[in-house]
Parts: C-alpha cells; structure tokens; sequence
C-alpha cells in the first residue's frame, strides 16, 4: 500500500532557484501556477500550470521558477512496479484528476482529523492508480514525447518573436543535435524551417488582408530585417511581397 510521507502547498518568489537534492522517497510535485524547468537525474524538463512532476527515490532534481510560482508536493513510499518506471514531467488530464485529489489530500492534512494517515495513504493510491490506468491505456506520453509536443506547442505560439534553435533544444532537454534529427523526424521540417513556414503564412495573411507597409509586415512575422523577409519570401513563395500582394487583389 502506498503511505505518505509529507504534503505541503509552497508559494515561491518570482526567479526562485531551488539547487539540486534527493529524497530517500517519491516526490510528486505539482505546478499549479508559474512556469519553468526542471532537471530529474541527467534530464531537464520544462514545466507548466497543471502539469506534475515524479521523481523516484534518489534521484537528484532541482528547479528553476521564473514567474511567481505555486506548488503543491507530496512525498510517499509505493510499491506499484510501474509507477517505479516514471520519472519526468507530465501533463494531468482537462479534469485535473491529480490536481483535485492532491488538493483533498492537503484539506484532509491540514485538519488532521481521526484517521487522516490512512485516508492520505488511500487517496495517493488513488493517484498510483490513475496514472497506471492512463499509461495502460496509451493516454500518458512518455516525457520525450510530453517534451516535443510542448516545445511544438511553444513554438506555435511565439514563432512571431526572437526564438534560437539552442533554447528549444534546451527546452526539450535534448542536446542541440539529437533535438533537430527528433524534431524533424516527428514534425517533418527542421525546427529552422519549421519556423519560417509559420512566419511566411502569417506574412501572406497580413498582406492579403491589410495595408501595413511591408517592412512592418516583415516586423510582426518574427523575420529580423526587411532584406531577409523579402530574400525569404521570394525564394519559397516564388514572388516578391510586394508582387504577391498585388497578384493577389487583382485576382480577387
């Protein structure tokens, strides 16, 4: 059966660092609010609101917050032989299944009422088995593939700002090399172009649909001067910005 150890609910300061240590248990620490990364043994992750970390017994993890962050962890003994198996970073479910025992587990702690050890250590079964059940059922990615997904993910929503290969590939806890073959294996285009396609589409839609002059076009696609925007535009789109855009409205 498993048997917690502690819980504890953490606020921490904004850029708080906490160096590298190990326990002698597992630890599940979940990230309620702020972002940031992780190392759990040789691997860094990088962690988000309602993703959890596990780290098993020994392993030495630190963490780095960059926003004001809030956690809520919890150290425990199992002898599940597949949760023996995890250790990364992870995404709970849009139900916040983990998230919402956790935060039972910490009311039922902090009111100690008659019989809460046993009741702690049943509901950290609960979790044990819910993430047995998610794995059995292929819902529970690995932590490269969580990784991967994520950096993708990132990459989607800043692509139109300063993004350098090296950082993503620190943010998938790859080395620079293994994350471009990973990338392109999975996703089909390098990480570079992969970019550039995303800033190119976006480039296209502001000229066909508004007026902004084409070096602020180039400006809000992520591209880093105006010469480069149009050497790029020209050699994949075949046309100049200026002459796709004028193409474009005649053929309206």
């Amino acid at each position: 059966m498993d048997r917690v150890l502690y819980i504890v609910n953490a606020e921490h300061e904004a850029n708080t660092y906490i160096p590298p240590h190990q326990h002698e248990c597992f630890e599940l620490v979940y990230y309620i609010h702020g972002h940031g990364t992780t190392s759990i043994g040789p691997r860094s992750f990088h962690f988000r609101p309602f993703t959890f970390a596990l780290i098993p017994p020994n392993f030495k993890h630190d963490e780095n917050h960059q926003p004001r962050p809030e956690v809520l962890f919890v150290g425990f003994h199992c002898g599940n032989p597949i949760i023996n198996t995890l250790s990364g970073v992870y995404d709970d479910d849009k139900e916040h299944t983990v998230l919402q025992t956790l935060l039972r587990m910490n009311e039922e702690f902090k009111r100690k009422r008659d019989g809460f050890a046993e009741l702690l250590n049943l509901q950290m079964s609960e979790i044990t088995v819910y993430l047995q059940r998610l794995l059995a059922a292929s819902d529970f990615h690995s932590p490269a593939e969580d990784q991967m997904q994520y950096v993708l993910n990132y990459m989607n929503e800043h692509y139109r700002h300063k993004l350098s290969i090296t950082s993503l590939a620190e943010m998938s806890g790859y080395s620079y090399d293994r994350f471009r073959h990973l990338f392109k294996e999975r996703f089909g285009h390098s990480p570079h172009r992969y970019l550039l396609l995303k800033r190119l589409d976006y480039a296209k839609s502001l000229l066909l649909h508004t007026q902004m002059h084409i070096s602020g076009v180039s400006a809000a696609a992520g591209f880093v001067n105006d010469a480069q925007f149009c050497n790029m535009f020209k050699r994949e789109i075949g046309l100049s910005p200026r002459t796709f855009r004028i193409r474009s409205k005649v053929n309206e």
